[in-house]
């Protein structure tokens, strides 16, 4: 059977398995073993935290953070959850503990802008085709959804950037805060619409 032909729930299984070898692994000291559970998800956790912070260099700390954390708590791991889902927890956890702490808004530049996109492919449709404006156009965009953003609680913010610009179903998005998948339509409902009428503030 090939790749191609199996079963997505197969393929899912098997990806599992191969996880856990990996966490096995890095547990016995194996660095190379957790090097590639970073590779897997580093960019999405980058993708997470740049949108929640804000700013580049904090999001690249708050990277490190994250996965040193996660190593240094992996011997307690279960499995009971996806490492994806565990380590998603963390960086949510990180990410909004820093915000709290932080009393600045950072502003954005267009290399960020570009950098977001390129680690993030959510960020690639925003962008859209290349044009002679498009650096006007992509500083634009980015820097009114920014203000927006900034304007919503924490965890308001945090759906929205895992769902709506991460794509992270609303299942997994409740798996990783904790919560069920009603509260998390319920806190996207109510953030969409504090986004528009933001949005439309600036438009004005």
């Amino acid at each position: 059977m090939t790749e191609a032909s199996r079963e997505p729930k197969d393929l899912a299984l098997e990806k599992r398995r191969q996880e856990w070898d990996l966490i096995q692994q890095a547990r016995r000291g194996d660095l190379k073993a957790f090097d590639r559970l970073v590779g897997e998800y580093q960019d999405r956790i980058y993708g997470l935290l740049y949108n929640m912070t804000s700013n580049r260099e904090d999001a690249e700390d708050l990277v490190q953070e994250v996965f040193l954390k996660a190593y240094e708590a992996l011997p307690r791991f279960k499995g009971k959850s996806s490492f994806y889902t565990w380590v998603y927890r963390i960086a949510v956890n990180r990410a909004i503990n820093f915000v709290k702490k932080r009393k600045r808004r950072a502003g954005l530049s267009l290399d960020d802008v570009d950098l977001a996109i390129e680690r993030d492919p959510a960020l690639v449709q925003l962008a859209g085709a290349e044009t002679p404006d498009r650096g006007m156009r992509l500083n634009e965009l980015q820097e009114k959804l920014n203000k927006a953003l900034q304007t919503l609680s924490e965890k308001h913010r945090t759906v929205v950037v895992m769902h709506d610009i991460q794509g992270i179903p609303h299942h997994e998005i409740g798996e990783i805060l904790g919560c069920s998948a009603g509260t998390v339509r319920s806190r996207l409902f109510y953030a969409r619409q504090q986004l528009q009428a933001q949005l439309s503030d600036l438009e004005r």
